[in-house]
């Protein structure tokens, strides 16, 4: 793999990778690690699904989870997607984040199953609950209050965040062990300096 084999763009460049994976028939080509700190910086990370690439890479979440508390109280956070054979790639990204357009969040929310918005939407996310029988309880009260296909309204809590590279690795793996490398940084006004690092 070339620096000159690379869109100039790294969000283009990942969006191309994702449809390779995608093409290629890799499992839930769009699971991305996040990795998010506490105020403190005491980190954290979790696998979310990635739901766009409009500006940065978009996931959607309980703003009150601890992802959501943490990203509120230190919004920077790292992102990582990984597709095991036949890519044998990884892509690694990091930089400031932003909360998603309350349109953002409407708009995907009317695309989850009824089923997905009744328990996004009875679950307080990272809080800590008596029993399993308990969620059950309040999901099964909510759906009596939006039955069948009623839209189960959005909790103002549920929306979506952006991650904003200010920088980006793409990672092709090689059997001799001299793996490919190649580092997306800012440069200035919006341009990106493209480099290649050792494995």
């Amino acid at each position: 793999m070339d620096v000159n084999d690379l869109d100039a763009d790294p969000l283009r460049q990942l969006g191309a990778w994702l449809d390779a994976a995608r093409a290629a028939g890799q499992p839930m080509p769009e699971a991305m690690t996040i990795a998010s700190a506490t105020s403190d910086g005491v980190p954290s990370a979790r696998l979310v699904v990635l739901r766009g690439l409009h500006r940065g890479l978009v996931f959607f979440t309980d703003g009150e989870s601890d992802k959501g508390a943490e990203l509120t109280a230190n919004p920077r956070a790292a992102a990582v997607l990984h597709w095991l054979a036949p890519a044998h790639r990884q892509v690694r990204v990091a930089g400031p984040v932003e909360r998603a357009s309350e349109d953002e969040a409407d708009q995907y929310w009317s695309t989850r199953g009824h089923d997905a918005r009744l328990t996004a939407a009875a679950s307080r996310q990272s809080r800590v609950v008596a029993s399993r029988s308990v969620l059950e309880t309040q999901v099964r009260e909510l759906g009596q209050r939006y039955p069948g296909g009623a839209q189960v309204p959005r909790p103002l809590r549920w929306g979506g965040f952006r991650v904003l590279p200010d920088r980006a690795e793409f990672w092709q793996e090689a059997p001799d062990g001299l793996h490919d490398r190649i580092r997306y940084r800012r440069a200035g006004a919006g341009g990106w300096i493209r480099e290649r690092l050792s494995p």
